[in-house]
């Protein structure tokens, strides 16, 4: 059982981590709603810009000023809230590759891999918050915006919608928190506790040889002393 929670936990770890990747790094956070007059299809990402065009397909992005320039607020904030859940995503998918039982480090430290399991679990919870917070705040804000010039009945000419990077990113966020909930209280409540699930089958069976030796080597004086004792009675 506690090798199924591994790999569920890894795969669900695995997707999350890449799907965070993906949103932090792609362009298409927020995309021009259907209903407006454009006749290319806009996307704005937390680093450049892209503009497609309808009718031949052509491409070009341009990029922001430089991470020094002035931004806006939820620009700033979601890039550092994706980059930290990244960041930490990464080191608990890396951290649960390590514990896992089928990868041969620390093989006879069985009660180690299951803290690097836990440890791996703990740390995707908490990267699945920044992940979640930056991708909902975004997201928010855009139809906040909209709704706001909907209701005020003003038209720029283009509106926006968020895009399926911002989908991404609350994916990948709810991947963490699945991952992290399978590594750390579903492998905590099915894990073996017994004593021949804390040490190796090639240690206990030497314990075990060693066990059974003493006890011949003991054995042996206490029968002779037996004996001795037997002839001395019946003299």
């Amino acid at each position: 059982m506690r090798d199924l929670l591994q790999y569920i936990g890894c795969f669900f770890a695995f997707f999350s981590t890449g799907f965070l990747i993906v949103a932090t790094w792609t362009d298409c956070w927020m995309v021009n709603a259907d209903d407006s007059l454009e006749v290319s299809t806009k996307c704005r990402g937390l680093w450049w810009e892209c503009v497609t065009n309808a009718f031949d397909g052509i491409r070009t992005c341009d990029e922001y000023d430089s991470i020094l320039a002035e931004h806006p607020l939820k620009l700033v904030v979601t890039r550092a809230l994706m980059i930290t859940a990244d960041v930490l995503a990464g080191f608990g998918f890396l951290t649960l590759l390590l514990g896992l039982d089928c990868v041969k480090f620390l093989p006879d430290e069985p009660y180690v891999k299951v803290r690097l399991c836990f440890v791996a679990g703990t740390t995707l919870l908490i990267a699945g918050a920044p992940g979640i917070i930056g991708s909902v705040w975004y997201a928010v804000d855009v139809y906040v915006e909209r709704s706001s010039l909907v209701l005020h009945n003003i038209f720029l000419g283009i509106q926006y919608k968020f895009g399926w990077s911002c989908w991404l990113g609350m994916a990948g966020s709810l991947g963490c928190f699945l991952a992290g909930v399978v590594l750390t209280c579903c492998l905590y409540l099915f894990k073996d506790v017994g004593p021949e699930r804390n040490y190796p089958y090639s240690l206990r069976e030497a314990y075990s040889a060693t066990g059974v030796s003493l006890a011949k080597s003991y054995a042996a004086p206490r029968t002779e002393t037996a004996k001795m004792y037997a002839v001395d009675t019946r003299v």
